[in-house]
């Protein structure tokens, strides 16, 4: 009975080898994706030194800019416009530059509990 025992729990083992082999191959690989990450970032440049960052200007920092802009016209004649022909920024600075203000006697937003603009 013993030697039964024994060999059922030996044919039980055998099954542990595939799942360690493929154990063994993941290891591998990821050895591997180790390896072949060092040897990429050798070939990349190296990161900037404290001479070659971006420095603060004389003048110190840039200021916002308040401007009104208006949207670029599209043209009309029935061109296609193709890319190239686009503003980088799609608007321009308006040619009038106040700000546009609530109307007297309003009271900014719906439900604010003022009389409102009538």
């Amino acid at each position: 009975m013993r030697t039964a025992s024994l060999d059922i729990a030996a044919a039980q083992g055998t099954h542990v080898w595939p799942f360690a082999g493929i154990g063994l191959v993941v290891v591998a690989l990821l050895i591997g994706a180790f390896f072949l990450g060092a040897r990429i970032r050798r070939r990349e440049p190296a990161p900037p030194r404290p001479e070659e960052q971006p420095r603060l200007p004389d003048s110190g920092p840039v200021g916002d800019v308040l401007e009104n802009r208006e949207p670029d016209e599209m043209p009309r004649d029935g061109d296609r416009l193709t890319p190239h022909r686009l503003n980088a920024h799609g608007s321009r600075t308006s040619a009038d530059q106040t700000r546009p203000r609530w109307d007297e006697g309003g009271s900014g937003s719906f439900g604010s509990g003022g009389p409102g603009g009538h």
